[in-house]
């Protein structure tokens, strides 16, 4: 019986530090402003070790119209459908750290641009941070997403 919990544990910790250090799977996107979830952004893996996100669902935010195309894109995206869009490409795990992507490219849906990006997960794996920003990493911008149960 003892052997049993004890083995559970070690399977349960061994799973959750697999889960830690990925960043495949569904994520909301929380609205800086209100609080809200504004959109599920599913993010895999790639053959060639690279991640892309796209999303999967949006929600109005409380009292404003739900906004559904890409207005703000640019090119062939404008006006896009927003559900099946790719925000998120050619994110690679770091090396060096293995809770963090670098050398991706975020698009922002709701301004049309497209940032340089890197992303860092907690030690739990629940939350994302997102910074992209243009140039250097210190003129840019993060947000947090969480992780969807």
């Amino acid at each position: 019986m003892i052997l049993k919990r004890v083995l559970s544990i070690a399977l349960l910790g061994f799973c959750s530090t697999l889960y830690a250090n990925d960043m495949v799977g569904v994520w909301k996107t929380i609205d800086e402003q209100t609080g809200y979830s504004r959109a599920d952004v599913t993010i895999t893996k790639n053959s060639d070790g690279s991640y892309t996100g796209k999303i999967t669902a949006i929600r109005p935010l409380p009292y404003k119209a739900l906004v559904e195309t890409c207005e703000k894109c640019k090119g062939p995206l404008k006006n896009t459908k927003l559900v099946g869009l790719e925000i998120l490409k050619g994110f690679k795990q770091n090396p060096q750290h293995e809770n963090e992507f670098v050398g991706g490219t975020v698009l922002d849906p709701l301004s049309g641009n497209v940032y340089k990006g890197k992303a860092k997960l907690n030690p739990t794996g629940k939350r994302l941070t997102m910074r992209g920003y243009i140039g250097v990493s210190a003129l840019g911008r993060s947000t947090t997403w969480i992780r969807a149960e």
